[in-house]
């Protein structure tokens, strides 16, 4: 089959080639997947798991891309739950080989299955920031209707997912981004827009919940905002700074075939949309990859038409 492989971590996305590998053989609990779309999340690379497995051994060379959508073509031993045939979506494992490819082995309770009507390329661009904005808003961050959010990056892949969702369970939102985001973070729900060039984001006053995905400065001065019993939930890493009176909860996303699925049925109704910024085939990936211009939204790999 063709894949992406990567075997450089110092060459990041420069260092990504197209070759042919065998076909993954789906172990216990597994399913084969006939990947249709992948989808690749910016830095991936920088992500120890890509290049040493759970031991520490090096894997390489290694297929990067942890989001996927297509169709079951087997099943491993004692797999249920999914059957041949059937449309799916979900995030693959860290440390196995991952979507960027023609076929992918992934454990079978990782995967949700993927109705019909909404396109296997939406299905690639859902499960790291859709399930990434679920579990940071209501299982970390608690969130309550009735409370306000400040949104980093709200525009943005997770931050646009985060802002719809927080906004639909009836929050008060505050996205925050370049001057150039501010439309569409308030199409997207949030109510006040910060431009962290120009505005004092200390004029938020003060929020019960920050959704952090910068880091650094940002985040430590986000987390003097959060009001006694309030929280800093961040994707950046372990949190430099805590709220006085709050909490601080860094995380990892994880698979959830229950929260894919209550993802994906907002796709459907119309309540969350994602941010696809560049469709390409398999054999323009590496090209999509090293783009010369920014590209605004997530870029999916289209693996079959």
């Amino acid at each position: 089959m063709k894949a992406i492989v990567v075997t450089d971590q110092a060459a990041g996305t420069a260092g990504m080639t197209l070759a042919d590998r065998p076909e993954p053989e789906p172990a216990g609990n597994d399913v084969l997947v006939e990947v249709h779309a992948s989808g690749f999340t910016p830095g991936e690379l920088s992500w120890p798991s890509n290049w040493t497995d759970r031991l520490g051994r090096d894997r390489t060379p290694s297929v990067p891309g942890h989001e996927l959508a297509g169709v079951v073509s087997a099943l491993g031993y004692g797999t249920t739950g999914l059957s041949v045939g059937q449309r799916v979506f979900g995030l693959t494992d860290w440390t196995r080989d991952g979507t960027l490819a023609e076929y992918a082995a992934v454990e079978a309770r990782n995967l949700a299955p993927l109705p019909g009507d909404v396109d296997f390329t939406v299905g690639a661009s859902l499960p790291i920031s859709g399930l990434t904005a679920w579990q940071g808003l209501f299982e970390h961050g608690r969130l309550q209707p009735g409370q306000s959010v400040l949104v980093h990056g709200a525009a943005g892949g997770v931050g646009s997912a985060v802002t719809q969702l927080a906004s639909e369970a009836g929050a008060y939102v505050i996205g925050t981004g370049r001057a150039a985001d501010r439309q569409t973070a308030t199409d997207f729900g949030a109510k006040e827009f910060v431009d962290l060039d120009n505005d004092p984001l200390e004029d938020v006053g003060e929020v019960d919940l920050v959704f952090d995905v910068i880091g650094g400065d940002i985040q430590k001065r986000s987390a003097q905002l959060v009001r006694a019993g309030g929280t800093l939930v961040t994707i950046a890493g372990p949190p430099e700074a805590r709220p006085a009176g709050g909490l601080a909860i860094d995380f990892v996303v994880v698979s959830d075939r229950a929260q894919l699925g209550e993802v994906v049925q907002r796709v459907r109704d119309g309540r969350l949309r994602t941010v696809i910024g560049n469709v390409a085939t398999l054999d323009d990936a590496v090209t999509a990859f090293n783009p010369t211009e920014r590209v605004k939204g997530k870029t999916i790999i289209r693996v079959r038409p």
